[in-house]
């Protein structure tokens, strides 16, 4: 294994609780796969100037960063089985971590932090990294476990939130590898937003004089899930194929699929779902639904990119 040449799990740090529960999932993700790991901490707004003061003076800047000498040693003490490289960055959160991201086989953060993590999540910073990861990025949430990739039934299942039309391959096939990597199994879930009935839709009030209540299952719902389950075994059927190792459970639910994915990671391990392959509007590129369970899900959640165009089959 060599940390300079081979594809590495990076972990983005900045010293919280929130990011040291990251790393320890980052740490046994790249242990599972046989990949380094790069620790990587965007220094503070105030470092970068005093680092940039000190060098203007002509001498070369030596301001320790604290965060990342107190993360060694957490890795440190804990130990580990693959080769590390801590690496301390300047610049914008968004701009560094997705560049420190390319070639990478993972970037792993945690859901809060503060300093330059702040709003991870909560705003433009968590859109804007997931939209621009170059790989798939993985947000552990505070409350979710810690174990990375264990194997055996006690480890979680796979949860990946499907659109058999809309979904591109590689988030498929991350879904695939990953349950195959930890020996669990996949759970694939469509959702399907059912119609109304046309009592309901006649009973129903104005939206301007009140939200309207959840879709009540149209007269033929039946025949709406049946399709919804034949279109989803076909998507699916060259994958498992391809992994006939990985015990495959197909779900087709009626309802929102933000809501049924959040309600399905409580005992799930990691919840996979891609992204948007392109948006004039760059945030754009994480939908409403990764971006809801990136707030919601009570496990681990990997927004995957699609291939870059012009990578296409490369």
């Amino acid at each position: 294994m060599n940390l300079e040449s081979d594809p590495p799990v990076v972990a983005a740090v900045d010293g919280s609780e929130h990011s040291l529960r990251a790393l320890s999932w980052a740490l046994g993700a790249a242990e599972a796969l046989a990949a380094p790991l790069v620790v990587a901490h965007v220094r503070s707004d105030a470092l970068q100037l005093g680092a940039a003061r000190i060098a203007s003076l002509g001498t070369e800047p030596e301001l320790p960063d604290t965060v990342l000498d107190t993360v060694r040693t957490v890795v440190e003490d804990r130990g580990h089985a693959v080769p590390v490289r801590y690496a301390s960055l300047d610049g914008t959160v968004t701009d560094v971590l997705p560049e420190a991201a390319r070639g990478a086989r993972l970037l792993v953060t945690g859901s809060r932090g503060h300093g330059g993590f702040a709003s991870l999540l909560l705003g433009s910073t968590g859109r804007s990294l997931a939209a621009r990861a170059p790989c798939p990025l993985v947000v552990v949430p505070h409350e979710a476990r810690t174990s990375s990739l264990d194997s055996g039934p006690d480890a979680g299942r796979v949860l990946l939130g499907l659109h058999p039309e809309e979904t591109p391959d590689e988030v498929i096939d991350f879904a695939f590898e990953t349950a195959a990597l930890r020996r669990v199994p996949l759970e694939a879930m469509t959702a399907l937003r059912l119609p109304p009935t046309p009592s309901a839709v006649a009973a129903s009030p104005a939206p301007a004089l009140q939200m309207p209540p959840p879709l009540p299952l149209a007269d033929d719902t039946e025949e709406l899930l049946s399709e919804a389950r034949r279109e989803l075994e076909n998507r699916l059927r060259p994958f498992a194929e391809h992994r006939p190792d990985v015990k495959l459970v197909k779900t087709v639910a009626p309802g929102d699929a933000a809501g049924l994915l959040v309600d399905a990671s409580a005992d799930a391990a990691l919840l996979v779902v891609g992204r948007h392959h392109r948006h004039r509007i760059a945030d754009l590129l994480v939908g409403s639904v990764a971006h809801a369970v990136l707030h919601h899900a009570a496990c681990p959640v990997a927004v995957v990119p699609p291939t870059p165009p012009g990578r296409q089959g490369a």
